[in-house]
């Protein structure tokens, strides 16, 4: 039986018995060029064994609770190295003559954060009052994905990535607009979808892109994802697919973001794009394992229990207040939150304002004969005052 096929639990129990036997014999791992590194970088992990020169040794390596070997090679080498890689490894070295004895390291743990080199540093935001960051005249072209870092210390010790936050500039006319296929902000993994930048000026130049933990920002371009003019399909979809997608112009300025969110098992069937506050809003709960549109569920907003045992739910004049993260639940799962905007509908006002307006226009013909009325009494009762003193 080759030493790559033995259970882990016999090289566990080989490993006791080594210790006892020879102490000073010891497998250990060591990762270059650090245990926490970036997406993108090469890092190399190295299994050695403390032992007398001329001993010879066959390798293998684990990760972290799996009983299979998946290398026996000495070094194992990522580049590019990506989140995949990311856990808790550790190797073992036998002997191949002699003794036979086998040796298994201590776990060691290799951390993979997001591309450094897919941020763009905001030159104004270096050291900002507590941690603090202000755009002082927003516009379209601050639309996009922010994340934040921080150093402290002498010499300085760099933080991780935050977590990355949708930040939206929207002008009154965009020029394009996003459209998703199935029209909505939550898919199945396993399946498709597909977005579209639509011109009002049908004009070309306009492609997907999107930001995403896994793959950070980039077209929509790759073996499973593909992008036709201004379409982007994606065919089979996975969680690694859930992020910020907008649609960008030749000169980079960026519109349209949605948050799309990719979950396997019961998700909320929510709109893409902001409700204007006086229509409509209807939300279903849709089930991976079935076809039904009939699915009764319990509908939350911001954790609170709102409606339950429905097949949708339905707001008929939405306001402002209706504004908030919205969620399902269903015996056979729960949906991711979907956060639902609400905007202010401006023709609203406007008919106010004309209301207003109009009024004014029809009392105004009265208060002109009301005006020249009092003007002309005004007039006759200084003449008649002038008549009484001239007859005295």
């Amino acid at each position: 039986m080759e030493l790559s096929q033995l259970p882990l639990v016999l090289l566990l129990i080989s490993n006791i018995y080594s210790e006892h036997t020879e102490e000073k014999t010891k497998a250990k791992v060591t990762i270059k060029p650090a245990q926490h590194v970036f997406r993108g970088e090469k890092v190399t992990l190295r299994c050695d064994i403390n032992a007398e020169r001329g001993t010879s040794w066959q390798y293998g390596w684990y990760k972290e609770d799996s009983d299979n070997v998946f290398s026996e090679l000495q070094e194992l080498t990522f580049s590019p190295v990506t989140e995949f890689d990311a856990g808790k490894y550790s190797c073992y070295g036998a002997e191949t003559k002699g003794s036979r004895s086998l040796h298994i390291s201590e776990e060691v743990t290799l951390t993979v954060s997001g591309n450094s080199n897919d941020c763009k540093l905001l030159s104004d935001s270096s050291r900002g009052a507590g941690g603090n960051y202000t755009v002082g005249s927003a516009a379209l072209k601050h639309t996009g994905v922010y994340v934040c870092t921080a150093e402290r210390g002498k010499p300085v010790y760099n933080s991780t990535i935050s977590n990355s936050q949708l930040i939206c500039f929207t002008g009154v006319f965009p020029p394009v607009s996003l459209i998703v296929s199935p029209s909505r902000t939550q898919h199945f993994t396993s399946a498709s979808f597909s977005l579209s930048c639509e011109d009002q000026s049908n004009s070309t130049g306009w492609r997907v892109r999107r930001y995403t933990e896994r793959w950070g920002l980039e077209d929509c371009s790759s073996v499973l994802r593909s992008q036709t003019g201004s379409t982007c399909t994606i065919r089979t979809t996975s969680p690694y697919d859930t992020g910020v997608y907008w649609c960008e112009s030749e000169s980079g300025e960026n519109y349209h973001p949605v948050n799309i969110t990719l979950h396997f098992g019961v998700i909320l069937e929510s709109p893409v794009h902001p409700v204007t506050e006086g229509d409509t809003l209807t939300l279903r709960c849709l089930d991976q394992n079935t076809t039904s549109l009939n699915l009764r569920a319990d509908f939350y907003k911001d954790g609170s229990l709102i409606q339950n045992q429905t097949t949708e739910m339905i707001i008929s004049t939405v306001s402002k207040p209706h504004e908030g993260f919205y969620y399902c639940k269903h015996p056979d799962g729960e949906s991711p939150k979907s956060w639902i905007s609400v905007t202010v509908s401006h023709s609203g006002s406007q008919v106010s304002v004309l209301h207003t307006l109009s009024s004014v226009l029809a009392v105004c013909p009265y208060l002109l004969v009301t005006v020249v009325m009092i003007f002309k009494c005004c007039r006759m009762r200084v003449a008649s005052v002038e008549e009484q003193e001239t007859a005295i």
